[in-house]
């Protein structure tokens, strides 16, 4: 596949109920970013609340998203399970259902070790049946992948980035170093207000959760940043900047899903049901969104 590039939102798994996908939501949803001009679609991450869902609803899923894009963007499918044998299910039906390549981040719950991880990935990559990415999230899976972990993962040509949201930038300009021994591979920053200042450093792009709300935002950022116009850069940041300021709103690790989802159901787009155990925004978060969006919009 063609290396990866751009921004590739981390789209959010819109539901009507608990165990059912908000399917006329989910249409909507890919029209408005694919309109706002992404370069791909990344489904079961983190903002997917992949962990919460069903391995049905997650199947499900896959052959929605990938049947509605019809290949107009590529598609992206986490597969991270804390079994190895689900992991490769995941995989399977994505495969099956056309998309174009598989997102893997640390097993969750038993941290593994580094001799553990590396050796688990190059297992799945074994009889992986798409190009995969690793996703690097250690706030949520209690592990990182290490930089030589890394290192010694990049002699495997199954893999073809890094996807890293730990916030540690320093750990991410370290990371772009592993281009020089795979210049193929394309390395994504996932918290947003990061993102020009990656792209300056060599990375590829953004896997931003915001593009969910405002993906043309997110492509014109990512442009001025590549074409180095500061002054539009800088205009843009601002606006990505405020944007932030809805995932403040709530108090739980929650809150940035709960505001993706309040945001996108205030635009009309998709229901702001959560996956249990979550419960979504009410009065007056919700106001609170609705104002900082609308402060964006105009």
């Amino acid at each position: 596949m063609q290396k990866l590039h751009g921004i590739i939102p981390p789209l959010v798994t819109p539901l009507l109920e608990d165990d059912i996908i908000d399917v006329a939501g989910t249409e909507r949803l890919i029209e408005h970013v694919i309109a706002g001009g992404v370069h791909g679609i990344f489904i079961l991450g983190t903002t997917g609340e992949a962990p919460s869902l069903s391995h049905r609803l997650r199947r499900e899923f896959i052959e929605l998203v990938c049947r509605q894009v019809g290949g107009r963007v590529c598609v992206l499918v986490g597969v991270t399970d804390p079994s190895y044998v689900e992991t490769m299910h995941l995989s399977r039906a994505a495969a099956d259902a056309g998309a174009d390549a598989t997102v893997l981040t640390t097993p969750y719950y038993f941290p593994a070790g580094q001799t553990e991880l590396r050796r688990y990935v190059d297992h799945v990559c074994e009889s992986m049946p798409l190009p995969m990415m690793v996703y690097n999230i250690p706030s949520l899976t209690k592990v990182r992948f290490e930089l030589e972990t890394l290192n010694q993962l990049a002699d495997n040509d199954r893999i073809i980035g890094v996807k890293d949201s730990s916030g540690d930038f320093d750990y991410f300009e370290q990371l772009i170093t592993l281009k020089t021994k795979r210049p193929d591979w394309s390395i994504f920053i996932g918290p947003e207000h990061l993102l020009t200042r990656a792209i300056a450093v060599g990375g590829d792009g953004g896997v931003n959760g915001g593009a969910n709300i405002f993906p043309s935002l997110f492509t014109k950022l990512y442009q001025a940043a590549i074409e180095n116009d500061e002054a539009r850069r800088d205009e843009l940041q601002l606006q990505v900047e405020r944007l932030q300021l809805i995932y403040d709103v709530g108090k739980y690790a929650s809150r940035h899903i709960k505001a993706t989802k309040s945001a996108l159901s205030i635009r009309g787009i998709c229901s702001d049901v959560l996956a249990e155990p979550f419960n979504h925004f009410l009065e007056p978060e919700r106001t609170i969104v609705a104002a900082i969006i609308a402060s964006i919009e105009n």
